[in-house]
């Protein structure tokens, strides 16, 4: 059986799972990545969330490591490569948070669209503006899906529901695929141009931020852009820049290029709606990635 080092908090159904296979768990979630790093010499499989960046030196400090399991999409804080070269086999769990992302997409959207936040603080100080916050409708409204992956076909059928006029862009689906599901695909300029909400749920890609000054350029002005995705892929100076001067409607954003975001220009800038990393804080996706990445690990220890 194997040593499993748990790094970050880590939903009971998938501890339970990981000692119900025979496995031995220790729970580091909270320590210090020197606590971590020293756990790990004894470990042949480690479990992490977003926050443990696992990069070449913490893998480094785990020889006997096998497989490294992250909670949650994608694995964009684990260095893929170096774990390649120690040949040490990564997964994640890809399904566990889609509704929840898609739902608090949308939980953003409307928050936007219909003035949520601001109207709240109306009436909580008194100034009741109701006359100076008319929202828009969803309904006929183009929605612009960067990425097409599960968020994003989930995000798709959702918007059907509300009448929305699905458009999308993701080079790994094909035209007819997107149709399937009832969405236009158009390269990424087009989109933009487009669409009167534009929603990301892509992985990052390069080093560059997918949307900066000159993507933001070419959104009309009553758009609006959705970030539910990763931090890294809106440049958020120039996103700040675009909304103070009205070159796009407004933002809604759940993702931080550092995170918390102390110093982002997003902070101070009108008309958004800003959650703390809330896509996938539901307690159940939480339940379910901890159960499924711990099922990923007992069938990789049970199969070699």
């Amino acid at each position: 059986m194997a040593t499993i080092v748990i790094a970050e908090t880590l939903a009971a159904s998938g501890v339970e799972t990981l000692k119900a296979a025979g496995h031995t768990v220790h729970d580091l979630s909270g320590q210090s990545r020197d606590a971590i790093a020293a756990a790990l010499g004894g470990a042949d499989a480690l479990i992490v969330r977003s926050q443990v960046k696992v990069d070449a030196a913490l893998i480094a400090a785990g020889p006997r490591l096998r497989i490294i399991g992250r909670a949650g999409v994608g694995i964009d804080n684990i260095d893929a490569v170096a774990a390649e070269r120690a040949g040490i086999l990564v997964v994640n769990a890809p399904d566990g948070n889609t509704v929840a992302a898609a739902e608090h997409t949308f939980a953003l959207l409307l928050a936007l669209a219909r003035h949520v936040t601001s109207g709240d603080r109306s009436v909580r100080d008194g100034t009741w503006a109701r006359a100076t916050l008319k929202g828009f409708e969803l309904r006929g409204r183009r929605l612009g899906i960067v990425g097409l992956g599960r968020i994003g076909r989930a995000v798709a059928a959702r918007a059907t529901a509300f009448g929305m006029l699905l458009l999308g862009s993701d080079p790994m689906v094909s035209p007819s695929d997107a149709a399937s599901f009832g969405v236009r695909l158009l390269p990424l300029d087009l989109l933009l141009r487009e669409s009167d909400v534009v929603t990301l749920h892509t992985p990052a890609v390069g080093t560059s931020p997918l949307i900066g000054a000159a993507e933001l350029a070419k959104m009309q002005p009553h758009a609006v852009l959705i970030n539910v995705a990763r931090g890294s892929l809106v440049d958020e100076r120039a996103l700040a820049a675009a909304l103070s001067s009205g070159g796009i409607a407004g933002a809604a954003i759940d993702v931080y290029a550092t995170e918390p975001p102390k110093d982002s220009p997003l902070l101070a800038a009108p008309n958004t709606v800003l959650t703390p990393h809330l896509g996938a804080q539901t307690s159940d996706a939480q339940i379910a990635v901890a159960r499924e990445v711990a099922e990923r690990i007992c069938d990789f220890f049970r199969t070699t």
